[in-house]
Protein backbone atom coordinates (compact mmCIF):
# COMPACT_ATOMS: atom_id res chain seq x y z
CA UNK A 1 0.00 0.00 0.00
CA UNK A 2 1.47 3.53 -1.13
CA UNK A 3 2.32 5.69 2.05
CA UNK A 4 2.49 9.54 1.45
CA UNK A 5 5.63 10.88 1.88
CA UNK A 6 6.44 14.01 3.28
CA UNK A 7 6.51 15.46 -0.37
CA UNK A 8 3.03 13.99 -1.40
CA UNK A 9 1.85 15.29 1.62
CA UNK A 10 2.58 18.77 0.67
CA UNK A 11 1.80 18.22 -2.79
CA UNK A 12 -2.10 17.30 -1.73
CA UNK A 13 -1.92 19.84 1.11
CA UNK A 14 -0.74 22.88 -1.39
CA UNK A 15 -3.50 21.78 -3.84
CA UNK A 16 -6.22 22.50 -1.55
CA UNK A 17 -4.19 25.27 -0.18
CA UNK A 18 -3.95 27.30 -3.03
CA UNK A 19 -7.51 27.22 -3.34
CA UNK A 20 -7.68 29.55 -0.38
CA UNK A 21 -9.67 26.96 1.61
CA UNK A 22 -6.69 25.75 3.82
CA UNK A 23 -4.58 29.12 4.08
CA UNK A 24 -1.62 29.05 6.66
CA UNK A 25 -1.86 25.29 7.17
CA UNK A 26 0.83 24.08 9.30
CA UNK A 27 3.03 20.72 8.68
CA UNK A 28 0.95 18.36 11.14
CA UNK A 29 -2.79 20.37 10.18
CA UNK A 30 -1.18 19.30 6.26
CA UNK A 31 -0.96 15.42 7.64
CA UNK A 32 -4.39 15.33 8.89
CA UNK A 33 -5.52 16.63 6.02
CA UNK A 34 -4.12 13.71 4.10
CA UNK A 35 -5.15 11.26 6.44
CA UNK A 36 -8.66 12.74 6.20
CA UNK A 37 -8.83 12.43 2.67
CA UNK A 38 -10.54 9.57 0.67
CA UNK A 39 -8.39 6.29 1.10
CA UNK A 40 -7.99 4.55 -2.31
CA UNK A 41 -9.15 1.15 -1.95
CA UNK A 42 -7.40 -1.60 -0.51
CA UNK A 43 -4.80 -4.02 -3.93
CA UNK A 44 -2.97 -6.94 -3.04
CA UNK A 45 -0.23 -5.66 -5.37
CA UNK A 46 3.13 -4.74 -4.53
CA UNK A 47 4.93 -3.13 -8.02
CA UNK A 48 8.31 -4.14 -9.14
CA UNK A 49 11.52 -1.39 -8.19
CA UNK A 50 11.87 1.14 -10.77
CA UNK A 51 15.22 1.90 -11.73
CA UNK A 52 14.47 3.69 -14.81
CA UNK A 53 15.30 7.52 -15.83
CA UNK A 54 13.55 9.73 -14.02
CA UNK A 55 10.29 11.49 -14.52
CA UNK A 56 12.61 14.65 -15.46
CA UNK A 57 14.87 12.75 -17.96
CA UNK A 58 11.52 10.85 -19.31
CA UNK A 59 10.16 14.56 -20.14
CA UNK A 60 13.07 16.05 -21.54
CA UNK A 61 13.95 13.04 -24.60
CA UNK A 62 9.98 13.31 -24.85
CA UNK A 63 10.25 17.15 -26.18
CA UNK A 64 13.55 16.70 -27.29
CA UNK A 65 12.49 13.57 -29.72
CA UNK A 66 8.71 12.76 -30.39
CA UNK A 67 6.67 14.78 -32.34
CA UNK A 68 5.29 18.01 -30.69
CA UNK A 69 1.53 17.07 -31.75
CA UNK A 70 1.42 14.28 -28.36
CA UNK A 71 0.29 16.34 -25.58
CA UNK A 72 -0.13 15.54 -21.48
CA UNK A 73 -3.47 15.70 -19.36
CA UNK A 74 -1.52 16.97 -16.32
CA UNK A 75 0.55 20.38 -15.84
CA UNK A 76 2.43 17.76 -13.61
CA UNK A 77 2.81 14.85 -15.55
CA UNK A 78 2.45 11.47 -14.34
CA UNK A 79 4.99 8.75 -14.92
CA UNK A 80 3.68 5.55 -15.00
CA UNK A 81 5.94 2.93 -14.93
CA UNK A 82 3.50 -0.20 -14.25
CA UNK A 83 0.01 -1.47 -14.21
CA UNK A 84 -2.54 -4.06 -12.80
CA UNK A 85 -5.76 -4.52 -13.66
CA UNK A 86 -7.51 -1.05 -12.70
CA UNK A 87 -4.91 0.37 -11.51
CA UNK A 88 -1.34 2.22 -12.47
CA UNK A 89 1.62 3.12 -10.70
CA UNK A 90 4.34 5.73 -10.95
CA UNK A 91 8.21 5.54 -10.39
CA UNK A 92 7.70 6.34 -6.81
CA UNK A 93 5.22 3.30 -5.93
CA UNK A 94 2.33 5.12 -5.87
CA UNK A 95 -0.93 3.63 -6.81
CA UNK A 96 -3.68 6.02 -9.09
CA UNK A 97 -7.08 4.35 -9.85
CA UNK A 98 -7.06 4.33 -13.27
CA UNK A 99 -10.62 5.79 -14.97
CA UNK A 100 -9.72 6.47 -18.41
CA UNK A 101 -8.49 3.10 -19.39
CA UNK A 102 -5.56 4.48 -22.07
CA UNK A 103 -8.39 6.56 -23.72
CA UNK A 104 -10.93 4.12 -23.39
CA UNK A 105 -8.53 0.83 -24.32
CA UNK A 106 -7.72 -1.46 -21.68
CA UNK A 107 -11.41 -3.70 -21.34
CA UNK A 108 -10.46 -6.64 -18.90
CA UNK A 109 -7.56 -5.02 -16.78
CA UNK A 110 -3.90 -3.61 -17.42
CA UNK A 111 -1.64 -7.06 -17.86
CA UNK A 112 -4.50 -9.48 -17.00
CA UNK A 113 -2.75 -12.89 -16.09
CA UNK A 114 -5.15 -14.67 -18.13
CA UNK A 115 -4.43 -12.21 -21.41
CA UNK A 116 -0.46 -11.64 -20.91
CA UNK A 117 0.51 -15.65 -20.53
CA UNK A 118 -1.48 -16.47 -23.97
CA UNK A 119 0.74 -13.52 -25.15
CA UNK A 120 3.70 -14.79 -24.06
CA UNK A 121 3.11 -18.64 -25.48
CA UNK A 122 2.49 -17.05 -28.57
CA UNK A 123 5.69 -15.00 -28.94
CA UNK A 124 7.73 -18.44 -28.57
CA UNK A 125 6.21 -19.93 -31.01
CA UNK A 126 5.72 -17.30 -33.96
CA UNK A 127 5.46 -13.71 -33.81
CA UNK A 128 4.29 -12.55 -37.43
CA UNK A 129 3.39 -14.46 -40.58
CA UNK A 130 0.99 -12.11 -42.56
CA UNK A 131 -2.46 -13.48 -44.25
CA UNK A 132 -0.54 -15.16 -46.91
CA UNK A 133 -0.01 -17.88 -44.68
CA UNK A 134 -2.58 -19.96 -42.86
CA UNK A 135 -2.35 -19.42 -38.73
CA UNK A 136 -4.60 -21.27 -36.87
CA UNK A 137 -4.85 -17.97 -34.07
CA UNK A 138 -5.93 -15.54 -37.03
CA UNK A 139 -8.56 -17.76 -37.98
CA UNK A 140 -10.37 -18.95 -34.66
CA UNK A 141 -10.14 -15.41 -33.30
CA UNK A 142 -12.00 -14.40 -36.78
CA UNK A 143 -14.48 -17.11 -36.18
CA UNK A 144 -15.09 -16.25 -32.63
CA UNK A 145 -15.25 -12.64 -33.01
CA UNK A 146 -18.28 -13.37 -35.38
CA UNK A 147 -19.77 -15.76 -32.65
CA UNK A 148 -20.63 -12.29 -30.68
CA UNK A 149 -21.68 -10.63 -33.93
CA UNK A 150 -25.67 -10.80 -34.39
CA UNK A 151 -27.48 -11.04 -37.33
CA UNK A 152 -25.21 -12.02 -40.68
CA UNK A 153 -22.53 -9.61 -39.70
CA UNK A 154 -19.86 -12.63 -39.76
CA UNK A 155 -17.35 -11.72 -41.81
CA UNK A 156 -14.06 -10.24 -40.18
CA UNK A 157 -11.38 -7.91 -41.64
CA UNK A 158 -8.48 -7.32 -38.97
CA UNK A 159 -6.81 -3.87 -38.59
CA UNK A 160 -4.60 -2.14 -36.29
CA UNK A 161 -6.60 0.61 -35.22
CA UNK A 162 -9.71 2.64 -34.96
CA UNK A 163 -8.73 4.91 -37.92
CA UNK A 164 -8.01 2.28 -40.33
CA UNK A 165 -11.35 -0.05 -39.14
CA UNK A 166 -13.21 3.33 -39.99
CA UNK A 167 -10.95 4.11 -43.61
CA UNK A 168 -11.63 0.66 -44.44
CA UNK A 169 -15.33 0.51 -43.53
CA UNK A 170 -15.62 4.06 -45.85
CA UNK A 171 -13.90 1.93 -48.63
CA UNK A 172 -16.43 -1.01 -48.32
CA UNK A 173 -19.99 1.30 -48.42
CA UNK A 174 -18.51 2.95 -51.45
CA UNK A 175 -17.71 0.33 -53.30
CA UNK A 176 -20.66 -2.24 -52.18
CA UNK A 177 -23.29 0.65 -52.96
CA UNK A 178 -21.32 2.76 -55.79
CA UNK A 179 -22.47 5.67 -53.99
CA UNK A 180 -19.91 8.47 -52.88
CA UNK A 181 -21.57 10.85 -50.66
CA UNK A 182 -21.46 9.66 -46.49
CA UNK A 183 -23.17 10.99 -43.55
CA UNK A 184 -21.44 11.69 -40.30
CA UNK A 185 -22.19 13.56 -37.14
CA UNK A 186 -21.06 16.76 -36.12
CA UNK A 187 -19.23 16.63 -32.65
CA UNK A 188 -17.96 12.88 -33.80
CA UNK A 189 -14.49 11.00 -33.91
CA UNK A 190 -13.68 8.61 -36.56
CA UNK A 191 -10.03 8.62 -36.40
CA UNK A 192 -7.19 10.71 -37.58
CA UNK A 193 -5.98 9.33 -40.81
CA UNK A 194 -6.78 11.60 -44.37
CA UNK A 195 -9.90 10.05 -44.61
CA UNK A 196 -11.00 9.14 -41.26
CA UNK A 197 -10.38 12.99 -40.58
CA UNK A 198 -12.86 13.92 -42.81
CA UNK A 199 -15.30 11.91 -40.94
CA UNK A 200 -14.24 13.62 -37.58
CA UNK A 201 -16.56 16.60 -36.63
CA UNK A 202 -14.27 18.53 -34.13
CA UNK A 203 -11.99 21.33 -35.05
CA UNK A 204 -9.70 20.42 -32.49
CA UNK A 205 -8.49 17.17 -34.19
CA UNK A 206 -8.56 18.56 -37.91
CA UNK A 207 -5.51 19.64 -40.05
CA UNK A 208 -5.40 22.39 -42.70
CA UNK A 209 -5.45 19.65 -45.26
CA UNK A 210 -7.62 18.42 -47.75
CA UNK A 211 -10.01 15.92 -46.17
CA UNK A 212 -13.71 14.97 -45.75
CA UNK A 213 -14.35 14.61 -49.61
CA UNK A 214 -18.32 14.03 -49.93
CA UNK A 215 -18.55 13.85 -46.24
CA UNK A 216 -21.90 15.45 -44.82
CA UNK A 217 -21.85 16.24 -41.53
CA UNK A 218 -25.46 16.19 -39.54
CA UNK A 219 -27.12 17.89 -36.80
CA UNK A 220 -25.73 16.42 -33.66
CA UNK A 221 -28.92 14.47 -31.54
CA UNK A 222 -27.41 15.63 -28.62
CA UNK A 223 -30.26 15.40 -25.52
CA UNK A 224 -27.98 18.08 -23.73
CA UNK A 225 -26.79 20.79 -25.98
CA UNK A 226 -28.45 20.01 -29.07
CA UNK A 227 -31.02 22.77 -31.00
CA UNK A 228 -33.69 19.79 -30.73
CA UNK A 229 -33.31 18.52 -27.41
CA UNK A 230 -33.92 15.00 -26.46
CA UNK A 231 -36.45 14.73 -29.67
CA UNK A 232 -34.71 12.30 -31.53
CA UNK A 233 -37.07 12.32 -34.70
CA UNK A 234 -36.12 15.70 -35.55
CA UNK A 235 -32.86 15.54 -35.52
CA UNK A 236 -33.73 12.59 -37.76
CA UNK A 237 -35.49 14.69 -40.14
CA UNK A 238 -32.83 16.81 -40.75
CA UNK A 239 -30.92 14.26 -42.03
CA UNK A 240 -33.65 13.12 -44.59
CA UNK A 241 -33.69 17.03 -45.45
CA UNK A 242 -29.86 17.17 -46.42
CA UNK A 243 -30.19 14.01 -48.42
CA UNK A 244 -32.45 16.01 -50.38
CA UNK A 245 -30.83 19.02 -50.61
CA UNK A 246 -27.13 17.94 -50.44
CA UNK A 247 -26.01 14.95 -52.17
CA UNK A 248 -27.22 13.46 -55.29
CA UNK A 249 -30.53 11.75 -53.10
CA UNK A 250 -28.15 8.56 -52.79
CA UNK A 251 -25.86 7.90 -50.32
CA UNK A 252 -22.94 5.31 -49.67
CA UNK A 253 -23.05 5.38 -45.62
CA UNK A 254 -23.89 6.47 -42.44
CA UNK A 255 -21.73 6.23 -39.78
CA UNK A 256 -22.33 7.00 -35.89
CA UNK A 257 -21.00 6.05 -32.74
CA UNK A 258 -23.87 4.85 -30.02
CA UNK A 259 -22.63 7.00 -27.71
CA UNK A 260 -19.56 9.55 -29.06
CA UNK A 261 -16.92 8.92 -26.72
CA UNK A 262 -14.04 11.72 -27.96
CA UNK A 263 -17.31 13.73 -28.08
CA UNK A 264 -18.35 13.93 -24.45
CA UNK A 265 -19.73 10.68 -23.85
CA UNK A 266 -22.88 12.22 -25.08
CA UNK A 267 -25.54 9.44 -25.68
CA UNK A 268 -27.93 10.22 -29.35
CA UNK A 269 -31.30 11.31 -28.56
CA UNK A 270 -33.93 8.29 -28.01
CA UNK A 271 -35.43 7.21 -30.85
CA UNK A 272 -32.97 8.86 -33.66
CA UNK A 273 -30.63 5.85 -34.95
CA UNK A 274 -33.58 3.43 -35.82
CA UNK A 275 -35.29 6.50 -37.66
CA UNK A 276 -32.44 7.54 -39.65
CA UNK A 277 -31.42 4.08 -40.78
CA UNK A 278 -34.31 3.61 -42.12
CA UNK A 279 -33.77 7.13 -44.06
CA UNK A 280 -30.54 6.24 -44.86
CA UNK A 281 -31.66 2.44 -46.49
CA UNK A 282 -34.16 4.20 -48.30
CA UNK A 283 -31.60 6.15 -50.22
CA UNK A 284 -29.12 3.15 -50.90
CA UNK A 285 -26.84 3.78 -48.23
CA UNK A 286 -24.97 0.91 -45.67
CA UNK A 287 -25.38 1.70 -41.66
CA UNK A 288 -22.03 1.54 -40.01
CA UNK A 289 -22.08 1.59 -36.10
CA UNK A 290 -18.69 2.78 -34.54
CA UNK A 291 -17.96 0.65 -31.83
CA UNK A 292 -14.35 1.73 -30.49
CA UNK A 293 -15.28 2.50 -27.77
CA UNK A 294 -18.82 1.51 -27.06
CA UNK A 295 -18.26 -2.17 -27.84
CA UNK A 296 -17.33 -5.18 -26.19
CA UNK A 297 -19.96 -4.93 -23.00
CA UNK A 298 -18.69 -1.54 -21.62
CA UNK A 299 -22.01 0.29 -21.66
CA UNK A 300 -23.64 -3.01 -19.24
CA UNK A 301 -26.98 -2.80 -21.04
CA UNK A 302 -25.74 -4.62 -24.18
CA UNK A 303 -22.57 -6.45 -25.69
CA UNK A 304 -22.52 -3.81 -28.65
CA UNK A 305 -23.82 -0.18 -28.17
CA UNK A 306 -25.96 -0.65 -31.48
CA UNK A 307 -28.06 -2.92 -29.91
CA UNK A 308 -28.88 -0.66 -27.44
CA UNK A 309 -30.95 1.35 -29.91
CA UNK A 310 -32.62 -1.75 -31.42
CA UNK A 311 -30.75 -1.25 -34.59
CA UNK A 312 -28.68 -3.42 -36.63
CA UNK A 313 -25.76 -1.74 -39.33
CA UNK A 314 -24.11 -3.58 -41.81
CA UNK A 315 -20.70 -2.74 -40.86
CA UNK A 316 -19.36 -2.59 -37.66
CA UNK A 317 -16.08 -1.10 -36.62
CA UNK A 318 -14.32 -2.58 -33.39
CA UNK A 319 -10.66 -1.26 -31.39
CA UNK A 320 -9.02 -0.25 -28.01
CA UNK A 321 -11.11 -2.97 -26.06
CA UNK A 322 -10.62 -5.71 -28.71
CA UNK A 323 -7.18 -5.68 -27.43
CA UNK A 324 -6.78 -4.28 -24.27
CA UNK A 325 -3.96 -2.47 -25.44
CA UNK A 326 -3.11 -3.98 -28.31
CA UNK A 327 -2.79 -2.43 -31.69
CA UNK A 328 -5.94 -4.38 -32.99
CA UNK A 329 -9.01 -3.61 -34.44
CA UNK A 330 -11.45 -5.18 -37.08
CA UNK A 331 -14.24 -4.28 -39.49
CA UNK A 332 -17.27 -6.99 -39.52
CA UNK A 333 -19.56 -7.03 -42.05
CA UNK A 334 -21.85 -9.38 -43.81
CA UNK A 335 -20.10 -11.80 -46.68
CA UNK A 336 -22.56 -9.64 -49.27
CA UNK A 337 -20.62 -6.93 -48.26
CA UNK A 338 -17.18 -8.26 -47.65
CA UNK A 339 -17.20 -9.60 -51.17
CA UNK A 340 -16.62 -6.21 -52.91
CA UNK A 341 -13.48 -6.33 -51.64
CA UNK A 342 -12.37 -9.30 -54.14
CA UNK A 343 -12.08 -7.07 -57.23
CA UNK A 344 -8.83 -6.08 -56.10
CA UNK A 345 -6.09 -6.33 -53.62
CA UNK A 346 -6.26 -5.45 -50.01
CA UNK A 347 -3.83 -6.41 -47.36
CA UNK A 348 -2.81 -4.87 -44.09
CA UNK A 349 0.71 -6.81 -43.37
CA UNK A 350 0.07 -6.29 -39.48
CA UNK A 351 -3.45 -7.05 -38.92
CA UNK A 352 -4.23 -9.77 -36.78
CA UNK A 353 -0.75 -11.02 -36.44
CA UNK A 354 -0.69 -14.05 -34.41
CA UNK A 355 0.37 -12.53 -31.22
CA UNK A 356 -2.25 -9.80 -31.30
CA UNK A 357 -4.59 -12.49 -32.93
CA UNK A 358 -3.99 -14.76 -29.46
CA UNK A 359 -4.21 -11.61 -27.30
CA UNK A 360 -7.34 -11.21 -28.68
CA UNK A 361 -8.65 -14.32 -28.17
CA UNK A 362 -7.70 -13.97 -24.78
CA UNK A 363 -9.65 -10.74 -24.21
CA UNK A 364 -12.82 -11.91 -25.55
CA UNK A 365 -12.63 -15.26 -23.69
CA UNK A 366 -11.67 -13.61 -20.59
CA UNK A 367 -14.88 -10.68 -21.12
CA UNK A 368 -17.53 -13.73 -21.68
CA UNK A 369 -16.15 -15.71 -18.70
CA UNK A 370 -15.90 -13.17 -16.76
CA UNK A 371 -19.27 -11.85 -17.73
CA UNK A 372 -18.09 -8.10 -17.59
CA UNK A 373 -20.87 -6.79 -19.04
CA UNK A 374 -23.03 -7.42 -16.19
CA UNK A 375 -20.46 -6.39 -14.35
CA UNK A 376 -20.55 -2.76 -15.98
CA UNK A 377 -23.90 -2.70 -15.69
CA UNK A 378 -24.11 -2.93 -11.64
CA UNK A 379 -21.26 -0.86 -10.98
CA UNK A 380 -21.83 1.64 -13.51
CA UNK A 381 -25.36 2.26 -12.21
CA UNK A 382 -23.73 2.51 -8.75
CA UNK A 383 -21.04 4.93 -9.74
CA UNK A 384 -23.82 6.91 -11.91
CA UNK A 385 -26.15 7.30 -9.06
CA UNK A 386 -22.87 8.41 -7.11
CA UNK A 387 -21.99 11.57 -9.80
CA UNK A 388 -26.11 12.42 -9.92
CA UNK A 389 -26.22 13.17 -6.45
CA UNK A 390 -23.01 14.94 -6.90
CA UNK A 391 -24.95 17.39 -9.26
CA UNK A 392 -27.58 18.06 -6.84
CA UNK A 393 -24.41 19.20 -4.65
CA UNK A 394 -22.64 20.84 -6.82
CA UNK A 395 -24.10 23.83 -9.38
CA UNK A 396 -20.87 23.35 -11.62
CA UNK A 397 -22.33 19.93 -13.02
CA UNK A 398 -23.89 20.53 -15.44
CA UNK A 399 -24.95 17.10 -16.83
CA UNK A 400 -24.62 13.64 -15.78
CA UNK A 401 -24.83 10.95 -19.01
CA UNK A 402 -23.82 7.75 -20.51
CA UNK A 403 -23.96 3.99 -20.05
CA UNK A 404 -22.45 1.16 -18.01
CA UNK A 405 -18.42 2.32 -17.37
CA UNK A 406 -19.00 4.78 -20.25
CA UNK A 407 -20.05 7.63 -18.50
CA UNK A 408 -19.51 11.84 -18.56
CA UNK A 409 -19.65 14.24 -16.18
CA UNK A 410 -20.18 18.05 -18.09
CA UNK A 411 -18.71 21.08 -16.00
CA UNK A 412 -20.70 24.16 -16.95
CA UNK A 413 -20.34 27.82 -15.44
CA UNK A 414 -23.69 28.54 -15.47
CA UNK A 415 -26.79 25.62 -15.84
CA UNK A 416 -28.67 27.85 -17.34
CA UNK A 417 -26.33 29.40 -20.13
CA UNK A 418 -24.52 26.38 -20.45
CA UNK A 419 -21.31 27.84 -20.82
CA UNK A 420 -18.41 25.17 -20.58
CA UNK A 421 -16.23 25.07 -17.71
CA UNK A 422 -13.02 24.26 -19.53
CA UNK A 423 -10.21 26.01 -16.84
CA UNK A 424 -12.16 24.43 -13.93
CA UNK A 425 -12.11 20.95 -15.14
CA UNK A 426 -8.81 21.24 -15.55
CA UNK A 427 -8.13 22.44 -12.04
CA UNK A 428 -10.48 19.97 -10.61
CA UNK A 429 -8.47 16.96 -12.87
CA UNK A 430 -4.99 18.09 -11.15
CA UNK A 431 -6.33 17.75 -7.73
CA UNK A 432 -8.16 14.41 -8.45
CA UNK A 433 -4.75 13.33 -9.59
CA UNK A 434 -3.00 14.35 -6.14
CA UNK A 435 -5.36 12.28 -4.40
CA UNK A 436 -5.02 9.24 -6.68
CA UNK A 437 -7.85 9.20 -9.36
CA UNK A 438 -6.77 9.88 -13.33
CA UNK A 439 -9.36 11.11 -15.15
CA UNK A 440 -10.23 11.36 -18.60
CA UNK A 441 -11.67 14.51 -20.16
CA UNK A 442 -13.30 15.62 -23.80
CA UNK A 443 -16.28 17.11 -24.97
CA UNK A 444 -15.50 20.17 -28.20
CA UNK A 445 -14.97 22.70 -25.51
CA UNK A 446 -12.88 20.34 -22.77
CA UNK A 447 -15.42 20.37 -20.34
CA UNK A 448 -16.55 17.18 -19.58
CA UNK A 449 -14.89 14.57 -17.60
CA UNK A 450 -14.18 11.22 -19.54
CA UNK A 451 -14.82 8.31 -17.07
CA UNK A 452 -14.02 5.07 -18.95
CA UNK A 453 -12.28 2.92 -16.75
CA UNK A 454 -10.71 -0.64 -16.93
CA UNK A 455 -14.45 -2.97 -17.16
CA UNK A 456 -13.21 -4.67 -14.11
CA UNK A 457 -13.41 -1.29 -11.95
CA UNK A 458 -15.24 -2.31 -8.61
CA UNK A 459 -18.29 -0.91 -6.57
CA UNK A 460 -15.50 0.71 -3.93
CA UNK A 461 -13.38 1.81 -6.58
CA UNK A 462 -16.62 4.24 -7.89
CA UNK A 463 -16.72 5.15 -4.41
CA UNK A 464 -13.36 6.39 -3.96
CA UNK A 465 -13.88 8.28 -7.42
CA UNK A 466 -17.03 9.71 -6.22
CA UNK A 467 -15.31 11.04 -3.19
CA UNK A 468 -12.32 12.52 -4.77
CA UNK A 469 -14.46 14.14 -7.54
CA UNK A 470 -16.56 15.73 -4.44
CA UNK A 471 -13.61 17.04 -2.53
CA UNK A 472 -12.12 18.55 -6.15
CA UNK A 473 -15.22 20.23 -6.78
CA UNK A 474 -15.92 21.71 -3.06
CA UNK A 475 -12.30 23.36 -3.35
CA UNK A 476 -13.20 25.03 -6.86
Amino acid sequence: MWIPSVRHTAVLANAFRSTGCFRAMSSTRAQQVVEALPQIPFFDHVPLPYDGPSKEEVYKLRQEFLNPAKFLHFKEPVLIVEGKMQYLFDEKGKRYLDAFAGIVTVSVGHCHPKVVQPIVDQLQRVQHTTTIYLNEQIALFGKELADVMPGKLKNVYFVNSGSEANDLAMTMARLYTGNYDILALRNAYHGASTSTMGLTAHSTWKYNTPQGFGVHHMINPDPYRGMFGADGKAYAADVKDHIRHATPGKVAAFFAEPIQGVGGAVPLAEGYLPAVYEIVREHGGLLVSDEVQTGFGRTGSSFWGFQNHGVMPDIVTMAKGIGNGLPLAAVVTTPEIAAVMKDRIHFNTFGANPMCAAGGRAVLRTLLEGHYQQHCAEVGAHLEGRLRALAAKHDIIGDVRGRGLMLGVELVKDRATKEPAAAELGVAMEKMKDMGVLMGKGGLYGNVFRIKPPMCFTREDADFLADVMDLSLSAL
